[in-house]
């Protein structure tokens, strides 16, 4: 079997700086390539643009054998493997984007070399790498397991857990042959404790995709049920605590404004859309999208209740929101409900600020760019603060003490003593409150 001890990665974000850096850790040589010369110059200044990884361990990947680069054509070349990582969004019609991936095969079809391996990373539907991604790089003259080996081995990079990325998480890989899928199995075995061989691309890529989309339809379900307890007086949050107390049978999802991030948001409609292709229409995995894209409408129309129950209208409101990344802890905010929220309150005629302790600046989902504010700040201005996501970095004892109304989409609000009708609560409706002079967790 070939050794492979050169390897190149194409694309530098969330998946693929980790990986670049974890090979160059295990020793190999690698080349990593990014087509944006900003995420260069940040890299090669030694700072980490991704929560994952210090500044310390890339400069000291940096030192060693990583080396970045825009293009790199003769160093992608001279690499034994190949690695795309690059990003696989939707279009405004929720349709797959596989503009950045078949970019990336259209540079392997100009570079690659006989006896290479070339290794698909990105989530996508089943039949993209045996379909337009082999078609586009096959255009180069040679063949794919004749020429050169293909395989597809899904990321499982969950950002804010470095820990996702961690020798002891199997890696999946399926390889257009036999061969392929052995090659590739062992070259990551330089990184995975366990290498988890499949039959085909196609099985490895729709792994993946059940991996991710079995959270959003159970984050769908529980979204539903928050609905339905605001409508029978019930808490939702009590609800699932009590359901988690079942030591089998049972995993705990919560609701929230939404689900954000590459993953949740987008794989669904890449799975349904490859399902039409077989006459098959999968109403379930796109209800359950559907449910979760609605949970930003629905916060704002809380915010709206929680206005109108002092009196005012949401039009011309001071809308202050904490937490715009799309999970606690992190600076990502790929795909954040947060856009949604704040484009909808401003459509509705309130203006908005926000408070993030991970980001400076946020576009929301009509491309204004919001500037961040101090909590502070926030707390003084504000008519109503809607909680959209709950960083650890954020005082809540003083947020609770300070505001005076509170759309909490997260139960933020659990442990903290708060005043009659200060927390109208997702799922819950109004929060019984506890008069106390300074608010502490229970």
């Amino acid at each position: 079997m070939t050794t492979d001890t050169r390897v190149a990665v194409i694309g530098l974000g969330y998946v693929g700086l980790p990986l670049a850096i974890a090979f160059a850790e295990a020793g190999l040589d690698v080349e990593g390539i990014d087509v944006s010369e900003a995420r260069i110059a940040t890299l090669r200044a030694g700072k980490s643009p991704i929560d994952d990884i210090s500044d310390g361990r890339l400069q000291a990947a940096l030192s060693g054998r990583l080396q970045v680069d825009t293009q790199a054509e003769a160093r992608v070349g001279e690499a034994d493997a190949v690695f795309v990582c690059v990003p696989t969004p939707i279009n405004a019609t929720k349709d797959p984007d596989l503009q950045p991936v078949l970019a990336a095969a259209g540079f392997l079809r100009d570079h690659v070399r006989p006896g290479q391996l070339l290794v698909l990373q990105s989530t996508t539907y089943p039949g993209t790498t045996m379909g337009p991604f082999r078609e586009i790089v096959e255009k180069s003259g040679l063949i794919a397991g004749r020429d050169f080996d293909l395989a597809y081995a899904p990321e499982r990079v969950n950002p804010g857990d470095p820990a996702s990325a961690a020798r002891d998480v199997p890696r999946l890989v399926g390889g257009m042959t036999p061969d392929a899928t052995a090659r590739a199995a062992a070259l990551l075995t330089h990184i995975n404790d366990r290498v988890v061989p499949l039959s085909s691309p196609d099985a490895a890529e729709l792994a993946k995709l059940l991996e991710n989309i079995f959270r959003n339809v159970n984050i769908a379900f529980v979204n539903q049920l928050a609905l339905l307890c605001e409508r029978m007086g019930l808490d939702v949050w009590e609800v699932i605590d009590a359901a988690a107390t079942k030591p089998f049978g049972f995993m705990r999802f919560t609701p929230g404004p939404g689900v954000g991030g590459h993953c949740i948001p987008v794989d669904p409609y890449y799975l349904a859309w490859r399902a039409r292709e077989f006459d098959f229409v999968d109403r379930f995995i796109e209800l359950a999208g559907d449910i979760n894209l609605a949970m930003p409408r629905h916060v704002v129309d809380l915010v709206a209740e929680a206005l109108n129950d002092r009196g005012l209208a949401i039009r011309g409101a001071k809308v202050g929101v904490v937490g715009v990344a799309f999970k606690p802890n992190v600076q990502d905010d790929r795909n954040s409900p947060a856009a949604a929220v704040i484009a909808g309150i401003a459509g509705r005629g309130g203006g908005v600020r926000f408070h993030d302790p991970h980001v400076d600046a946020f576009k929301d989902a009509d491309g204004v760019v919001h500037a961040g504010t101090d909590l502070d700040s926030l707390l003084a201005w504000a008519d109503v603060v809607v909680v959209v996501t709950a960083h650890k970095a954020i005082d809540w004892d003083h947020l609770f003490e300070r505001a005076d109304l509170v759309v909490d989409t997260v139960n933020s609000s659990a442990g903290f003593a708060t005043r009659p009708r200060q927390v109208l609560r997702l799922g819950a409706g109004w929060q019984p409150g506890v008069l106390q002079t300074t608010p502490s967790r229970s």
